[in-house]
């Protein structure tokens, strides 16, 4: 078993601090058994200026970088955006796509997430796949809705016949930021079905699902069977944090 950690720094970070920290965890983890002996793998999102400093930082290692957004087109007269080609050769392998701030702030639809999805299977990137339900329901329907949400976001690279994996990122958007986060059960019980859809889903061979509300040390362990890893924000602004999870992540592995 291989447990995912991610990480986004989102636009926390100036240029400098991204640097630093990506060094320091780099001299930190680089060598943790858990990334080295396959037990648990680790990817970093930093902003994109910073995606090939990050990407040198690690390079002896086994920590993988990506970016948090792409274009849905390859190249063209698109001011200010960047391709998932760009992205690729900068030195990322992962990418964000369809965060739950992306649609709400900046009018990302579904069909905008479609597009990404493609964009980033197409050039060789894996797609860390943000989805969630809007409002606090049953665990039944909350999963419905993920599952229609993956289908969606699939469907583009589906008709396209683009295969490879993705990273599933379960993130309730109603537990951002909440006083009161999802419960295990809900989590788990979404996660699994999540998962059991991912998997049967044609072309898409070691796809994972992770958590990414409110995540924190001990979390893992609590829904380890039906969760795949976790998405972690602010926590793992402290390398020492991030590498307790990590460290969580091999005694579970």
């Amino acid at each position: 078993m291989t447990l995912t950690i991610g990480v986004s720094l989102k636009m926390y970070f100036g240029y400098d601090q991204t640097v630093r920290w990506c060094r320091t965890v780099a001299d930190r983890l680089g060598g943790h058994p858990a990334l080295r002996g396959g037990g648990a793998r680790l990817f970093v999102l930093p902003a994109f200026p910073a995606i090939a400093p990050a990407a040198a930082a690690f390079r002896d290692t086994p920590i993988a970088v990506g970016a948090q957004n792409l274009s849905a087109a390859d190249s063209g007269a698109f001011t200010g955006e960047v391709s998932g080609a760009m992205v690729r050769e900068a030195g990322a392998r992962y990418v964000e796509v369809g965060h739950a701030e992306r649609r709400a702030l900046f009018g990302e639809d579904e069909s905008t997430v479609a597009a990404k999805t493609a964009a980033a299977l197409r050039n060789g990137l894996v797609p860390v796949l943000c989805l969630g339900e809007d409002r606090r329901m049953p665990a039944a329907d909350a999963a419905a809705e993920c599952v229609r949400q993956l289908s969606s976001a699939l469907h583009a690279a589906d008709r396209q016949g683009l295969g490879g994996m993705v990273v599933v990122a379960y993130e309730p958007v109603w537990a951002i930021g909440a006083e009161r986060p999802a419960g295990e059960d809900h989590i788990t019980a979404v996660c699994a079905v999540l998962r059991q859809a991912v998997t049967a889903r044609h072309g898409r061979a070691g796809s994972t699902v992770i958590y990414g509300g409110s995540a924190g040390p001990g979390l893992l362990t609590r829904v380890a069977g039906a969760v795949d890893g976790l998405f972690l924000g602010r926590f793992a602004h402290d390398p020492g944090a991030l590498e307790s999870v990590i460290d969580e992540a091999g005694a579970l592995a």
